[in-house]
Formats: C-alpha cells, sequence, structure tokens
C-alpha cells in the first residue's frame, strides 16, 4: 500500500514544525508548505520531506501545493497580525478549501480555537471559528480541533504562564484569573493531529479536545509554581483590568509581546472548557493516558533546562515583519541603501571568533551599550514589536529561521557569515552583517555590517538622528567582539 502524501502549512510555526516529524514516525510522506522554505534548511527533517514554496492565499499556488495530497493540515492563523486580519483569514481559508477539493484532498485538518456557544466571541477567537465552518463547508471532509491552552515548551500560552508565574510572586490581576480552563498537553495534540488523518470519510465535524484538568488560570499559575518549586504566588484581582490593558501588561512582563498576548487574553475572558469528547471514537486517547497539568509543566520545564525546544511561538515570523530581499540578492529592489561598515583585525583563529559570534544576543547580550540596546527594545516593545525578550532558542546554537531578540537569523555561513534581518518596528529594512575572514597569517579579519533601507522621508530622518549613536552601539560591538574572543569570554 502506497505511503499516505501529508500535507503541511505553517511548518515554519510552533505546531507544524513539531507534527512534520510525528506524520513521518507515523509513516507518512510529508510534503511541507512554507512562504520562505529557506528557514526550514536546518531542520532536523528537511532532507525527509518535500518542501514547496506557497502562500495560502494564491490560488495557483495553492493548487500546486495540493496536487496528489491525501491529507491536508491547515495550520495558519492570524495571532497577532494586525488590522484586517478577519478578512485575511477568510480568504486565505477559502482559497485552501476550494484548492482541496479541485485537487482531490480527502481530508482537511484543521486547528483551532476552543470557545463558548452564546457568548460574543473576541475577533480572533470568532475569525478562529469561522475559518473552522469555512473549510467544513469546502466540499472536503474536515476534521475541526478546538483546544485551549496548549501546554509544551515554547508555546505562546506556556510561556505566558511560565514567565509571568516565575517573575512575579506578587501581583495584581484581572478578574479572568477566574476563569475555567481546560489545557491540553502539545503532546496529546499532536496524537490527536495524526490521528484525525485516518477518520472515516463520512465524518466532517469538530472536536473539543482538552486535557484530564480543569482549572482556573490562577490555579493554574498556583500548580505551576509548585511543580517549578516556586513559593505560593500572592495574587489580587481587579475588576479595572481590561483585556487590552492585561495585553499591555503582559507584553511588559513575559517575552510574549502585546499584539500575540491580546489575543491569548482575550480568549481566557472565556469558559474554554470542553462539552463533548466524541474525538474518542475516531482517534483513541493514548495508551498512557491523557497528560495532566502537572506532568505537561514538568515536561515543558525539562526540554527548556535541557535545551530541547525545538520549535516556539516565536518560530513563525513576527506579524508585520518585512520579507523583501536582502540588497545582495539578485532580485534586489534597488533605491537608497544606508551602511555602517566596520573592520578589525583580530589574534586569534576563526574558529574562536565564530565561537563568540554564534553565541551573541539573549543572555550574552550585544557586547556594545547595554543601556542603550535595553532602552531601544523597551521602546520597541510599547510599539507592538518584539524588543529584546524573545532572546535565543538554544544559548550555544544558531539555525536559519531562529528568533535572536529583535532579529532573525537570515542565513549562516559557518565560521565565516552570520546574518540578521531586524523585526523590530522601523520606518525601513534593517540587516546586521557579521563575517569572518581568515588572512592565513594567523590572524582573523573580523567584518562587521550594518545596512538599512529607508521607507520614504521617515526612513532618511530616523537613520540621520541614530547615525550619531553608531560609533558607540556598532563601535562597541566591533571592539568588544574581538576582545571576548581574545579572552575567550562572554561579555
Amino acid at each position: 500500500m502506497d505511503q499516505q502524501l501529508a500535507l503541511v502549512t505553517g511548518v515554519t510555526g510552533y505546531i507544524g514544525g513539531r507534527l512534520v516529524p510525528e506524520l513521518l514516525a507515523a509513516g507518512f510522506r510529508v510534503r511541507a508548505m512554507a512562504r520562505n522554505p529557506r528557514r526550514l534548511r536546518d531542520r532536523d527533517w528537511y532532507g525527509d520531506v518535500e518542501v514547496v514554496e506557497a502562500d495560502a492565499g494564491d490560488a495557483g499556488q495553492m493548487r500546486a501545493a495540493t496536487e496528489g495530497v491525501d491529507v491536508a493540515y491547515y495550520l495558519i492563523h492570524s495571532l497577532g497580525t494586525g488590522p484586517r486580519f478577519e478578512a485575511r483569514d477568510r480568504r486565505n481559508a477559502l482559497t485552501f478549501g476550494t484548492a482541496a477539493r479541485e485537487a482531490g484532498v480527502q481530508r482537511i485538518v484543521y486547528l483551532g480555537g476552543l470557545y463558548p456557544e452564546g457568548e460574543e466571541l473576541s475577533p480572533h477567537l470568532d475569525s478562529r471559528r469561522e475559518v473552522g465552518e469555512i473549510l467544513l463547508a469546502s466540499g472536503v471532509p474536515v476534521t475541526v480541533l478546538r483546544a485551549a491552552v496548549i501546554l509544551g515548551s515554547g508555546s505562546a500560552s506556556f510561556e505566558m504562564l511560565r514567565h509571568l508565574t516565575d517573575r512575579l510572586p506578587v501581583m495584581v490581576t484581572p478578574r479572568w484569573l477566574d476563569t475555567r480552563i481546560q489545557p491540553i498537553a502539545v503532546r496529546d495534540v499532536l496524537h490527536y493531529l495524526v490521528g484525525s488523518a485516518s477518520m472515516p470519510a463520512d465524518v466532517s465535524r469538530g472536536f473539543d479536545i482538552g486535557g484530564p484538568d480543569i482549572l482556573t488560570y490562577q490555579g493554574m499559575m498556583q500548580r505551576y509554581a509548585k511543580v517549578a518549586r516556586l513559593s505560593p504566588r500572592r495574587i489580587v484581582m481587579l475588576p479595572v483590568l481590561t483585556p487590552s490593558l492585561s495585553s499591555h501588561w503582559v507584553g511588559l512582563v513575559t517575552p510574549v509581546p502585546s499584539s500575540i498576548a491580546r489575543p491569548l487574553v482575550d480568549s481566557l475572558v472565556h469558559e474554554v472548557v470542553c462539552k463533548e469528547h466524541d474525538i474518542a471514537e475516531y482517534v483513541a486517547d493514548p495508551e498512557s493516558g491523557l497528560i495532566g497539568f502537572d506532568r505537561a509543566v514538568e515536561l515543558a520545564l525539562k526540554r527548556v533546562r535541557d535545551l530541547e525546544v525545538t520549535t516556539s511561538w516565536a518560530s513563525a515570523s513576527t506579524p508585520g515583519a518585512p520579507s523583501d530581499p536582502f540588497p545582495g540578492d539578485p532580485d534586489w529592489s534597488g533605491g537608497s541603501l544606508y551602511a555602517d561598515e566596520r573592520e578589525s583585525v583580530v589574534p586569534a583563529s576563526p574558529e574562536q571568533l565564530w565561537r563568540v559570534i554564534e553565541g551573541i544576543g539573549g543572555g550574552n547580550g550585544w557586547y556594545s551599550w547595554r543601556l542603550g540596546w535595553w532602552a531601544r527594545g523597551v521602546l520597541d516593545r510599547l510599539f507592538g514589536g518584539p524588543g529584546l525578550r524573545r532572546g535565543r532558542r538554544n544559548p550555544h546554537d544558531l539555525s536559519v529561521g531562529d528568533p535572536l531578540d529583535w532579529w532573525r537569523v537570515e542565513e549562516i555561513e559557518d565560521q565565516k557569515l552570520l546574518r540578521l534581518r531586524a523585526e523590530m518596528r522601523l520606518p525601513g529594512l534593517a540587516w546586521l552583517e557579521l563575517i569572518v575572514d581568515d588572512d592565513g597569517s594567523g590572524n582573523t579579519v573580523f567584518r562587521q555590517r550594518a545596512l538599512f533601507h529607508p521607507h520614504g522621508l521617515p526612513g532618511h530622518l530616523y537613520w540621520w538622528a541614530i547615525r550619531p549613536f553608531h560609533g558607540v552601539v556598532f563601535g562597541d560591538m566591533q571592539r568588544n567582539i574581538a576582545h571576548a574572543t581574545r579572552t575567550r569570554k562572554p561579555l
């Protein structure tokens, strides 16, 4: 019997990146779809899948992507993408459903959000509901899985819970902390996603999925604190904290920016408890049973400690982040381009210099004006950008596509080049290149390039406004990286 071909969309995201190896292990052939396939290059499974470049909103690309597919996983949503996201979600779902029907896809599997019936939903939760309905009306058998809080290392919901509890032993909170929630471990979500591919053709409907525990968010924080061996949290609830204020508060306290925290908080205002467990009629629960809250937290914290967080909420592109070509690419669109270029000779081997460069950002910092970087990060957070709190996926290793504070790793050539693309809020496009050249004399040439392509007059004014600070920011970076290389000690 031929292996089934599974199309996975959203593979650069949290769930999609984890679903691919699960499908491979279950015996599926996998076609991974991404708008920027280059970001998948360093994934362990890259050589085992077919990779296609496509945008869910492009009908022609979607027809090509769904051709010959047996089951298609729709894992695209607009969490934190700003205005007009409902129209974008609607258009993408209609395009995908039509392409899947015309290609003869046997089943679509969609992971949506758990929501209560008969209540006015938040825009994001209502859009997730609408996408499920659009896919169900596509003419293709569809499985819609509806989950509330997903517990797993790197998930936005778990990171929000973890950092709020870790950092605030005493907190003033909104009343939604008393809302009942039925969380589910990411391992169980993946189990149901894989199993849904084999549902009978006459089954086309939604299913609630959740773990064995029903808790309030306050209860989740206290249980997390106990598992993490923290003292009990002291919580005072106030009715005046609206979801909007709460999301800004979450954005300041945790790595999750307010643009992503807002839809998460909006969903927590509602009671999200499973109304049925019909999924078990078609996909048996795991043999060892569903994972409870405490065990899910233990597993997630272990992966964090062991540096085994394979995907995270930050794996997906930052909403609104640019995707324009690098100025050195053949299809560069031209226009003004400002550059700050620096070069120095480091009395060390290329390997020693590269070790420092690959460890930049996150806990090691940026080897320059700390106060300036901190202030710029806070300003970026206030305007809805990622700031510096995303940190690194791994403190020692970088891969293409990794978030790195307010940057994204765009290219790596081992011991030669690290290119970062800025995802902070800017009136233009920005890149930072750190280049290692072996001069053949026992020394190493360290080149550093900061490039900026302005958008209109605000972009030009921005460049010239910050130009006086480049000597401090980029000059210190050049000197301090060289110093750290010579002493072999991170700053």
